[in-house]
């Protein structure tokens, strides 16, 4: 069985789409509502480990077994694609197919009665379960996700990716080197168990610091991994074309792990993905001079089985990175600030031109960066913003709900997710 899919045919080949859609159609002609109920079939244990079934076998007792149970005829998947026509699924390294979903997930997302928010749809990354080898009928428990906040006044979250064991923040030494948006990504990786990796390509370019780069980040990463918990930050320097620069990511590329590629336009992550699946199945283009952004070459989030057993999300280039109100300054690197302040002679000191401030006499006396000082303000504003969006619409939500009832469940909760 070959490890080095699925890149996925389905999406790139339309007429290898319709021909998947008209075998499904068989199939379903096949299974005729007065055969014998058919016990649930898990596929090979092996199959499914390869693109990161998270068991050996079927799941223990828990909201996994129990959203199994509850639909004994589907079979377990995972979706490798999202697309705004759907979303393609796979049960095995060598075997993808555009499923349907919910028609409750076909609708417009958002938070209004009867809508199911775009957090509740599947991503990227989840695992569901599939009727028929043509339809999603559950969305199984996260066992960890990405997101950030939508674009635009109103508030929302997008998903990113789910199921991950480390996100892989892509960064050239170039004009795309930013350690300010760096701090960002680490902001939004507190999801339990997932790993932030910092990878800085192109590091052959003329005019590239790495030693400035890695004294500019080294503080960054090491205060991270101290406030977080995690032991797992890096940052690491690889040539994105050279297998043997590449192979410095083998610790969070193990198998049955999966990863998730984020960073800007042209920051090397269709590069680096190719050369990690050791073929050219990923688009790259040039970056412009002048700037350094490149063009969105990957322009859908996909997930890809590599042959080191791993898993790898590929995701577009994002160029906004919004909170979503449910961040903790503290544990997205910002720990040491946080405590600075506590310093602070008034308790409500905003960091400006207050006396007394310990924030400002730290930068004063050269112990604290202006430019970190600077962002964590930024951001410090931003996650209360959104906290206060966030709990604007949930008190929407239970005035929609009315008094006494409970709130709805959505997708993913009537799988057995908390």
């Amino acid at each position: 069985m070959s490890r080095c899919g699925p890149l996925f045919p389905v999406a790139k080949n339309p007429a290898r789409r319709a021909y998947l859609s008209r075998q499904s159609a068989a199939h379903a002609l096949e299974s005729r509502h007065d055969d014998p109920p058919r016990p649930r079939l898990i596929p090979a244990a092996n199959a499914l480990r390869a693109i990161g079934w998270p068991w050996v076998g079927a799941p223990g007792p828990g909201p996994w077994a129990d959203a199994m149970a509850a639909h004994p005829q589907a079979r377990p998947a995972r979706v490798i694609e999202q697309h705004r026509s759907g979303y393609v699924v796979a049960d095995a390294t060598d075997r993808a197919f555009p499923v349907e979903s919910l028609p409750e997930w076909q609708r417009p997302s958002g938070y209004r009665k009867g809508r199911i928010a775009a957090e509740d749809r599947p991503v990227v990354g989840d695992w569901v379960l599939v009727e028929e080898g043509k339809r999603i009928v559950a969305l199984l428990p996260r066992r960890s996700a990405i997101k950030r906040g939508v674009a635009g006044e109103h508030y929302g979250q997008q998903l990113i990716a789910a199921n991950i064991d480390a996100m892989l923040i892509v960064c050239g030494l170039d004009g795309d080197f930013n350690p300010r948006r760096i701090e960002r990504y680490l902001l939004l990786v507190q999801a339990e168990g997932v790993a932030p990796v910092v990878v800085l390509t192109k590091a052959d370019l003329p005019g590239a610091d790495v030693d400035a780069a890695l004294a500019a980040l080294a503080g960054i990463a090491t205060q991270h991994a101290s406030t977080s918990g995690s032991a797992n930050a890096a940052v690491v320097v690889v040539n994105a074309k050279d297998p043997a620069s590449v192979a410095a990511l083998d610790p969070w590329l193990s198998p049955g792990a999966t990863a998730v590629l984020v960073g800007s336009s042209g920051a090397g992550k269709s590069t680096l993905t190719n050369t990690l699946l050791g073929a050219e199945k990923m688009k790259t283009a040039q970056v412009r001079e002048h700037d350094a952004r490149g063009r969105h070459t990957t322009t859908y989030r996909a997930l890809i089985a590599l042959p080191s057993g791993a898993c790898l999300i590929d995701t577009p280039g994002m160029r906004e990175l919004k909170p979503t109100g449910e961040e903790a300054m503290a544990d997205g690197g910002f720990g040491d600030i946080e405590a600075l302040a506590q310093q602070c002679r008034f308790r409500d000191c905003r960091h400006q031109r207050e006396p007394g401030c310990a924030l400002r006499a730290a930068v004063e006396a050269g112990t604290l960066d202006a430019a970190r000082l600077a962002n964590y303000l930024k951001l410090r504003d931003e996650v209360a913003g959104a906290a206060d969006r966030l709990a604007s619409r949930l008190a929407q939500q239970a005035e929609t709900r009315g008094p006494g009832r409970k709130p709805g469940k959505g997708p993913g909760d009537r799988s057995g997710r908390h």
